[in-house]
């Protein structure tokens, strides 16, 4: 049976890198127990950090004022840490979701538009969160697009996330938009376009919550 989350649920902001010069190339495990290793942090797409930063920090006001309580996993640039400790930080929270904050970057400038990406279904990893993920993506998507009329790339299911296989919390990953096309980098870059994101994230996540 669903069970119904109070308005005093906790909701977990992950806005993407900014992580601090020498920590973003050390190794971690993909997922827990793996011999994989994967860099802590790629460094994202030109300009990708205070842009999803920005956006978390609007979410994060729109969230309040719907009395939710929010985590942030950074606040500032200089993250200390790799996309397992950002898991860690949200589960030992017990968020009743993680939403991960970024934009995207492409070779080909003319690619452009907003994806979700959730976790694959991956037995002991990610098994417990999948369904909940998945449906969080899929509002996710449908608000960002809703309210910024972007291209819809669709909700996508990744296996190779550090930050989605150290995940105990329904987890997804915001792209909203491409860095790497002139005119998102423009919208991303604006006040005006942050809140509009901001708003859909916040939207979805209440409608995720109440349930």
């Amino acid at each position: 049976m669903l069970v119904e989350l109070t308005a005093a649920a906790l909701i977990c902001l992950d806005p993407g890198h900014g992580t601090a010069p020498g920590i973003g190339s050390q190794l971690e495990p993909i997922g827990p127990g793996s011999r994989q290793l994967k860099i802590k942090d790629p460094g994202g797409a030109a300009g990708e950090a205070p842009v999803a930063l920005a956006i978390a920090r609007r979410t994060r006001s729109l969230l309040l004022a719907r009395g939710y309580r929010v985590a942030m996993t950074r606040n500032a640039a200089g993250y200390r840490g790799g996309n397992r400790d950002r898991a860690r930080f949200c589960n030992e929270r017990g968020a009743a979701l993680m939403i991960r904050i970024h934009a995207d970057g492409a070779a080909d400038p003319s690619v452009r538009g907003i994806s979700t990406l959730v976790p694959a279904r991956r037995p002991g990893w990610t098994d417990d969160i999948y369904g909940a993920s998945r449906r969080a993506g899929s509002l996710l998507q449908h608000e960002l697009v809703a309210s910024t009329g972007a291209r819809d790339l669709g909700v996508v299911e990744r296996s190779d996330l550090t930050g989605f296989n150290w995940a105990d919390v329904p987890a997804v990953l915001v792209e909203t938009g491409f860095m790497s096309n002139r005119r998102e980098a423009g919208l991303l870059r604006s006040a005006a376009y942050q809140q509009q994101v901001a708003g859909a994230i916040a939207r979805a996540a209440q409608r995720f919550l109440i349930r």
